[in-house]
C-alpha cells in the first residue's frame, strides 16, 4: 500500500512539471552573420527550420532599417503603414507566441523589394520529454505467508491418557516476514526524488542564460 501511493505522488509530480515548466524554446537569429539586410535570401534560410511556439527570432542590423511584422496581403505587396508591430533598436527580438505564418519585413522605403522580408510557419510548442517512471515494485509474499501462519494453531501434545482438560493452543506470529517486508529497497527513495527535482529546476533556472 504504502509504495502505491509513493508511485502515485511520482506520477503526479511529473505531470504538475510539464504542465508548469516552460517548454524547450529555441532562439534562431535571423540571417546568421549577414543578420537583416538587404540582399539575403530570407526564404532559403527559413526552409531547414522548424518553428515553435515559444521560440525567438533575433534581428541584428544597422541603421535605417526596421523590424515590421504585418499582415500576408501587406507582406506579399511589400505594403507599409499597417504594421502590426514595429522595432527599429538594431537588436530586435521577436517570440513567436502563436501558431500558425508571421510575416515580417522591413518598413524603409524599398527594403523590402530588396529581400528584407521573412515569413515563418510556426507550430504549437514542444513540450519537454517527461521521465519514465520506475515500475512499482512487486507486493512481497511474506505478508501472504505470515497471514497463512497466524490463522493455523500450533497441534496439541497432550498424551492420549492423560486426563482430560481443555488446551489453547497460541497462534504462532511470523515477525521476520513483516521485518522482511519493511526492509525491501525502495525504488522510490527520497533521494532519487530530490535528484530529479533538483535536476529539472537547474535546467529550467540555466536556460535563460543560454
Amino acid at each position: 500500500m504504502e509504495s502505491s501511493i509513493v508511485v502515485v505522488l511520482y506520477l503526479s509530480l511529473f505531470l504538475a512539471m510539464n504542465t508548469v515548466l516552460p517548454t524547450l524554446a529555441k532562439v534562431y537569429t535571423v540571417g546568421e552573420s549577414i543578420g537583416w539586410a538587404i540582399g539575403a535570401d530570407y526564404s532559403t534560410w527559413a526552409s531547414d527550420k522548424t518553428f515553435h511556439v515559444g521560440d525567438k527570432l533575433v534581428f541584428n542590423y544597422g541603421a535605417g532599417h526596421t523590424v515590421d511584422e504585418v499582415k500576408e496581403n501587406d507582406y506579399k505587396s511589400c505594403t507599409t503603414g499597417n504594421s502590426l508591430t514595429s522595432d527599429s533598436s538594431g537588436a530586435t527580438t521577436i517570440i513567436l507566441k502563436t501558431a500558425g505564418t508571421h510575416y515580417f519585413i522591413c518598413a524603409a522605403p524599398a527594403h523590402c523589394m530588396g529581400g528584407m522580408q521573412l515569413a515563418v510557419t510556426v507550430k504549437a510548442a514542444k513540450k519537454a520529454a517527461s521521465p519514465t517512471p520506475a515500475p512499482a515494485p512487486a507486493p512481497s509474499k511474506a505478508k501472504d505467508s505470515s497471514s497463512d501462519t497466524k490463522g493455523t494453531p500450533k497441534a496439541s501434545t497432550t498424551p492420549a491418557t492423560a486426563p482430560t482438560r481443555s488446551t489453547t493452543s497460541t497462534p504462532t506470529k511470523s515477525g521476520s516476514s513483516k521485518g522482511d517486508s519493511s526492509m525491501a529497497p525502495s525504488l522510490f527513495s527520497p533521494t532519487f526524488a530530490l535528484v530529479l527535482i533538483v535536476s529539472w529546476i537547474s535546467y529550467y533556472v540555466m536556460l535563460p542564460m543560454v
